[in-house]
């Protein structure tokens, strides 16, 4: 399963839905875009420091997806499509969902515009 950011911060402030969902699930991937968005939003907020502490304990036993040329290829077929049904998502969402496709994995995220990408399972809590 992968993880977008909403996923992400759920998780982190233990939010019973979402860790439970978390707990079914053989395996745990975050893509570099969500990780970074996770940064950003950790580096201005108030609980910083518990956050920090928090990403950098649980780190390691998430898979990192990075992008590369098959996500690319991945991301045009995304937009294409998305551009063609006239329901465009996010620019970063895009490139959320072209890892899904990519990977072959659903998405945890409570952002129901997933729901416009064919073959994205969406997996809210």
């Amino acid at each position: 399963m992968i993880l977008d950011t909403n996923a992400l911060s759920a998780f982190a402030d233990g939010e019973p839905g979402a860790l439970a969902e978390i707990d079914r699930a053989a395996l745990i991937a975050i893509p570099v875009i969500v990780l970074g968005e996770f940064l950003f939003g950790i580096a201005h907020s108030r609980r910083q420091r518990e956050y920090e502490a928090w990403i950098h304990e649980t780190l390691g036993t998430f898979q990192i997806l990075d992008v590369g040329a098959g996500t690319a290829a991945k991301y045009a077929e995304v937009r294409s499509e998305l551009k063609r049904s006239g329901r465009p998502i996010p620019s970063n969402d895009l490139w959320i969902a072209a890892l899904c496709r990519q990977h072959s994995l659903p998405l945890l995220s409570q952002d129901r515009h997933f729901e416009s990408v064919k073959g994205l399972r969406r997996i809210g809590w």
